[in-house]
């Protein structure tokens, strides 16, 4: 039985003046998701128009539900959108199909 890894494409954009404040909660939620079972790979990204975009994969719904509710996670949500964020959105699918290609 194949089971679907679980990818989150969170994009946002900061309020003006935050990003020093911002940087060490992103930096410590990075860490926490990379040590959580069932954690794949996660990339970040910034656009040149400020635009932020994070995605994050897990290895199935479970170990992504445990990342979604974990304290200090929802803790750093609260804080973010209390604080931080301008504007942001989460999309959150099931991979239905995936290939890689590494040149030796």
């Amino acid at each position: 039985m194949h089971v679907s890894r679980i990818v989150t494409v969170f994009r946002n954009r900061l309020r003006d003046g935050v990003t020093a404040e911002y940087s060490p909660l992103a930096a410590e939620m990075s860490a926490l998701a990379h040590a959580m079972p069932g954690f794949v790979d996660s990339s970040y990204f910034t656009s040149a128009d400020g635009e932020r975009v994070t995605i994050v994969t897990f290895a199935d719904r479970e170990s992504h539900d445990a990342w979604r509710t974990h304290p200090a996670h929802q803790a750093a949500q609260r804080r973010g959108i209390e604080e931080f964020y301008e504007t942001y959105s989460i999309q959150v699918a099931e991979e239905t199909y995936a290939n890689e290609f590494t040149r030796a």
